[in-house]
């Protein structure tokens, strides 16, 4: 029985094993569109462009949503109900934060005259909405679920000190964060 107990313990909850697999997909697409950036940037024709500063204030936005997804999850293993719910509050904020500041600096290459397709459009900038426009995908996604979990938080009449939602959630926060951070890195210096 005790041994039981302790192979259970040892196995992934498969709720974790799916957000992994899922993750591995998500890094295995990333990887093609960012290597056929690598690969079209050295063709004719090829202009790079400046990425708006503003994208540095979302990288921060996003950073400190990391931090409060932990602290968010810390928390609720410390059963700090209040305390739980306000950092998965804020790091819900955090992401719409991230969101709005990548929209407002695609709406600083709109200003630049730099667009998709027809007169001023050019292939990195299509690859970098491509690329960050399904990043910012995930991350609503990201958000959605956190918004949920908040949601379910308050509305709970009952205590529910189950960790594994959240630790999922959190798994996929900190995934998304680190790939916004990849990204960010290759799109500034990749040139």
């Amino acid at each position: 029985m005790i041994q039981a107990v302790s192979d259970q313990k040892k196995r992934m909850h498969p709720h974790k094993f799916t957000m992994w697999v899922a993750i591995g997909s998500i890094l295995m697409m990333f990887a093609g569109m960012t290597s056929a950036y690598i690969v079209k940037r050295s063709q004719a024709g090829w202009m790079m462009i400046e990425i708006p500063g503003i994208f540095w204030f979302s990288t921060l936005a996003i950073l400190l949503s990391s931090a409060t997804v932990y602290l968010s999850l810390r928390s609720l293993k410390q059963r700090e109900m209040k305390a739980y719910r306000r950092w998965l509050g804020i790091t819900a904020i955090f992401g719409v934060l991230f969101l709005a500041l990548q929209i407002a600096g695609f709406k600083e290459f709109a200003e630049r005259d730099i667009r998709i397709v027809g007169a001023g459009s050019n292939a990195s900038y299509s690859f970098l909405v491509a690329i960050s426009g399904l990043h910012g995908l995930h991350v609503l996604g990201g958000v959605v679920a956190l918004v949920v979990m908040a949601i379910m938080a308050v509305r709970s009449s009952t205590r529910n000190y189950n960790t594994v939602p959240l630790e999922v959630v959190a798994t996929y926060w900190h995934f998304v964060d680190l790939l916004w951070i990849y990204l960010f890195i290759f799109f500034n210096w990749m040139k």
